[in-house]
């Protein structure tokens, strides 16, 4: 999407708004002031369309904002009939450029400020209670087949598991996904910590999500501006 400087930004907002219901006005605010960019998810080589949906759709109803995918040997494909549109509503990033993606994935995530958290099983691993959230965090989900991939454990930060109680070894890797997140979203919302988005990254969702909720936005996009640029062309 075009990047617009603030004041032409709110102008547009302005503007959208008055194509907008207000009760789906407030539903964006209201989704705003619960999402979360303090932690993230980070999904390495899944090949299951239903499993990459369902993790979708969980990022999204548990207010991640940005989901990182490493396609080294598997595309990501997505099912609309499990995403329910959910995909419409978060930020999707994929790494696919090279035969191997994941350090590349690492080391901008570690740039933008986040710890690399391996969900698996390991000698210095910790319960997902345990896992410390007061900085940045990426939990990092592997293959469904074989887990994540030897250089993803040997560049991870940290590890956690969740507990098993039964005989089989792991959860399904969405459920995983849903049960990590539903945990984490609570401990955040209970903390002091600055999980919530700044004010000029809800302002830049909530303009993304006006776009997205008006018919021909390029066309209402194009009459604004006209609208927005005429005064400074007399």
């Amino acid at each position: 999407m075009t990047k617009y400087s603030k004041e032409t930004r709110r102008y547009l907002l302005e503007n959208l708004q008055k194509m907008i219901t207000e009760e789906r006005w407030n539903k964006f605010n209201e989704v705003l002031s619960n999402r979360t960019r303090h932690v993230t998810v980070v999904l390495e080589d899944i090949y299951q369309s239903h499993n990459a949906s369902a993790v979708i759709r969980t990022c999204e109803l548990t207010g991640i904002q940005d989901l990182y995918v490493i396609e080294n040997n598997n595309p990501y494909e997505i099912n609309p009939d499990i995403v329910v549109g959910s995909n419409k509503w978060i930020n999707i990033y994929k790494y696919n450029h090279a035969d191997y993606n994941t350090l590349t994935c690492f080391k901008k995530l570690r740039k933008n400020g986040y710890r690399i958290i391996a969900t698996s099983p390991h000698k210095n691993d910790c319960l997902l209670e345990d896992l410390p959230i007061d900085h940045k965090t990426a939990l990092v989900f592997g293959n469904e087949g074989f887990g994540l991939s030897e250089q993803a454990l040997a560049d991870a930060d940290a590890f956690v598991k969740i507990p098993i109680y039964g005989f089989t070894e792991s959860y399904n890797i969405s459920v995983s996904v849903a049960l990590c997140l539903y945990h984490l979203a609570g401990r955040l919302k209970d903390s002091s910590y600055p999980w919530q988005l700044t004010s000029d990254e809800k302002e830049e969702l909530l303009f993304e999500y006006a776009i997205k909720s008006v018919r021909e936005p390029q066309k209402v996009l194009k009459t604004l501006l006209r609208s927005y640029e005429k005064p400074f062309q007399q």
